[in-house]
């Protein structure tokens, strides 16, 4: 599905950025990102922060568009969840198991379970329909590193929120994403940013070479 297909109509369009935090309604997440957040926090000498998941929700024409990556829930549904993506988690060789792999989905219509659990609402990024399209076209081209790892050399682990971040990066609206609420951080949020910067660089060489 093209970003032109999710536009069409005169009504404006939005996006917006959620900060949600880690494990909002799942136990298990919630419990394990504190653990490791307390480690991480130990080994950089510092207090612990909480630990928050991004999302992106476009409005065009109306309907909603969720912008998320998330593990995979069936083998059914793809189509229906919008998944333009998938990638392996903590390890390559165990993503041929779908327990070990991720989803990145461009879902019309879709729905984020946790959404209302967002910290401060929603950060409005833009109301100026080609950016909003701009950042829907791209997010198919997201990098599909192995989720949790520093595959491409960014200086952090690739996760959903380096998602987010890649895409307002390349979008040119990563100033206005702002940063995560009080006492609180985005682990692989920096990842995204140092990626899609790097994209820009190599593209805007290329082109002055080539003209």
């Amino acid at each position: 599905m093209e970003a032109s297909d999710l536009s069409r109509g005169d009504r404006p369009a939005t996006l917006d950025l959620y900060w949600i935090p880690l494990g909002s309604g799942a136990c298990v997440v919630r419990a394990s990102g504190r653990a490791y957040e307390r480690l991480f926090a130990i080994v950089q000498h510092r207090s612990p922060q909480d630990l928050y998941h991004s999302a992106l929700v476009a409005v065009v024409d109306g309907t909603s568009v969720v912008i998320e990556m998330t593990p995979i829930p069936d083998t059914r549904g793809r189509i229906e969840r919008g998944v333009v993506a998938e990638g392996p988690v903590g390890w390559r060789p165990a993503g041929c198991l779908r327990l070990f792999r991720y989803e990145i989905r461009r879902w019309r219509g879709g729905t984020i379970p946790d959404l209302a659990s967002a910290v401060g609402g929603p950060v409005h990024l833009s109301s100026e329909t080609d950016l909003v399209n701009r950042a829907l076209a791209l997010v198919p081209s997201v990098p599909t590193p192995v989720w949790g790892r520093d595959e491409l050399g960014a200086g952090d682990m690739w996760n959903s929120n380096s998602v987010v971040a890649w895409v307002l990066t390349r979008t040119g609206l990563h100033a206005d994403a702002g940063q995560p609420p009080n006492h609180g951080r985005a682990p692989g949020w920096d990842a995204g940013v140092t990626v899609a910067e790097r994209q820009i660089t190599e593209m805007s060489i290329t082109s002055r070479v080539a003209t």
